[in-house]
C-alpha cells in the first residue's frame, strides 16, 4: 500500500484500494484570493446556508496571490473575503502573511497523516510532511467546508526512489526537473507521487517541499513523503506532532517507480514554453535575460534565500533581480541572518511575500519579448506576463548566477560557502 491508501484507510477504519470512490470527513481546507471568492459565492447563494459550518475551526483563508491589492478588481475580492471570514468566524490570513502552502505548515496547520484539501492545484505542496493534500474546485470546497466532508477517487501511487548523493550546484528543483523531463507533464496524471529512497535523508524540508510542489506540473493528484527522523526533528523544532500515524516505512518494491540516481544530475532548465522542455543549464548558457525572479511555493523559503545570499554576496546583479519571501516568517528569518542585506547591497528588489509575479498578478509581471529565469513552476505562454515573454524555470542557484551575469548562468562558476 502506498501512503496515501494508508492514510485513507486509517481514517475510514477499513481498508481502501486505488481507483474506489469514499467519502472522507476533511482535516483541513484552505483557499486563496485567486479562488475563495468562488467558495463564498456558493455558499452564501447556492447552498443558501446558516452561519454554521461544520469545518469552520479547520478552514483557513489567504490573501496571497496578488498581495497587496494591485487594483481595484482584486481589492474588492479582499473586501469580500474579510466580510465574509468575519460573518462565518472563518481565519483569515491577511496580506503579507505570506503563500498559503507556506503559511499552513509554519503554523501547524497541517500535520501528518491529515486528509487536506485546499482550491490550489498545489496543494500537494504540504505532501512533504506525510499530509494527502489534493487541490479541489471551489463547489467542493464550499460543500466540504459545510458539511465536513468530500468525495475522492482514491488515486494510484507511482514512486520516485531517490538514490545517491548531490553533486555540487545540484538541488531538489533539478530533481523536480528532470523527472519532469523523464516522464513529462502528464506522466502521472490522476496519480500521487510517493518519493522514497536513501537520498531522501540529504533533503532538508524545504527542499523537500520543492518536490512535492513541482509533483503538480507532471500532472500529480498528490505528491507525499515518509515522516523520518528529519520530519520528526523540524515539527518537534516548531512544537507540532503527527496527527495520524501510519506505517511510514519504506514498502520496498513497488508496482510503478522510477529511480532517479541524483549523483548522475547536473544542473537543469525547462525552457520554454513547456515545463517538461527540460536542459542542461550548459545547452542553453548565454541566453540574455531582462529579469530574475527568485520566490513562489516552489523556490521561496529560507534555504533558497540563503542559497541566493550567498553567491551574490559582494556582487552586483546585471538585470532586475526580484526576491519575494513565501512568508513573513522566511523574510524576518532573512533580515536577522543578514541575507536581506547582502540581496538589498547585490541591487535586489525584496517585495512583501505574495505569489506577485509567478502568477503574473504584480511586483514583476513580464512585457511583450521580455525573457526571465524563474524558480517558480510554470513556464507557459503568459503566465508571467506578455504572452510572448518567455519564462526559463530554474533552481535559486541558477536563478542567482543567471543575475550576476546577466544571462542563463551555470551556478557552479559562482558557488562558494557561507554567507
Amino acid at each position: 500500500m502506498g501512503l496515501v491508501d494508508k492514510i485513507v484507510s486509517k481514517a475510514l477504519g477499513r481498508t481502501v484500494f486505488p481507483g474506489e470512490i469514499v467519502v472522507v470527513n476533511v482535516d483541513a481546507l484552505y483557499a486563496h484570493d485567486g479562488t475563495a471568492h468562488l467558495v463564498v459565492e456558493a455558499i452564501d447563494r447556492e447552498l443558501e446556508t446558516t452561519t454554521q459550518l461544520k469545518l469552520r475551526d479547520s478552514a483557513h483563508f489567504f490573501i496571497d496571490h496578488a498581495a497587496p491589492a494591485p487594483h481595484i478588481a482584486v481589492a474588492s475580492v479582499h473586501k469580500l473575503m474579510r466580510e465574509f471570514s468575519a460573518k462565518y468566524n472563518v481565519r483569515l490570513f491577511e496580506a503579507g502573511w505570506g503563500i498559503c502552502h507556506q503559511v499552513v505548515v509554519e503554523e501547524g496547520l497541517v500535520r501528518p497523516g491529515m486528509i487536506v484539501i485546499a482550491t490550489d492545484s498545489h496543494a500537494p505542496t504540504i505532501g512533504a510532511f506525510g499530509v494527502y493534500a489534493t487541490g479541489v474546485g471551489s463547489t467542493d470546497a464550499a460543500i466540504a467546508l459545510v458539511y465536513g466532508e468530500t468525495w475522492l477517487r482514491v488515486p494510484e501511487t507511482h514512486l520516485v526512489r531517490l538514490t545517491g548523493h548531490a553533486p555540487e550546484g545540484v538541488t531538489s528543483k533539478d530533481i523536480a526537473l528532470y523527472v519532469l523531463g523523464e516522464v513529462k507533464s502528464d506522466g502521472m496524471l490522476g496519480k500521487v507521487v510517493e518519493y522514497r529512497g536513501d537520498f531522501l535523508k540529504h533533503l532538508s524540508m524545504d527542499s523537500r517541499m520543492t518536490l512535492t510542489n513541482m509533483s503538480t506540473e507532471m500532472g500529480a493528484e498528490s505528491a507525499i513523503m515518509p515522516v523520518d527522523e528529519v520530519t520528526r526533528e523540524w515539527l518537534a523544532s516548531n512544537g507540532y506532532g503527527v496527527f495520524r500515524e501510519v506505517e511510514w516505512n519504506d514498502p520496498g518494491e513497488f508496482g510503478d517507480e522510477l529511480v532517479v540516481e541524483v549523483n548522475r544530475l547536473e544542473p537543469l532548465v525547462a525552457e520554454p514554453p513547456d515545463v517538461d522542455n527540460v536542459k542542461a543549464v550548459t545547452e542553453l548558457e548565454g541566453i540574455e535575460v531582462d529579469q530574475v525572479f527568485v520566490g513562489s511555493c516552489t523556490n521561496g523559503r529560507l534555504e533558497d534565500i540563503k542559497v541566493v545570499a550567498s553567491m551574490l554576496k559582494g556582487k552586483k546583479v546585471r538585470v532586475r533581480c526580484i526576491v519575494i519571501p513565501a512568508s513573513r516568517k522566511v523574510y524576518l528569518e532573512s533580515i536577522r541572518r543578514g541575507y536581506a542585506e547582502i540581496l538589498l547591497r547585490a541591487g535586489c528588489i525584496i517585495g512583501p511575500p505574495t505569489c506577485g509575479p509567478c502568477v503574473g498578478a504584480h511586483m514583476g509581471i513580464l512585457a511583450e519579448g521580455e525573457v526571465a529565469v524563474s524558480t517558480s513552476n510554470r513556464n507557459f505562454p503568459g503566465r508571467m506576463g506578455h504572452k510572448d515573454s518567455k519564462v526559463y524555470l530554474a533552481s535559486p542557484a541558477v536563478a542567482a548566477a543567471t543575475a550576476i551575469e546577466g544571462k542563463i548562468a551555470d551556478p557552479r562558476k559562482h558557488i562558494h560557502p557561507g554567507c
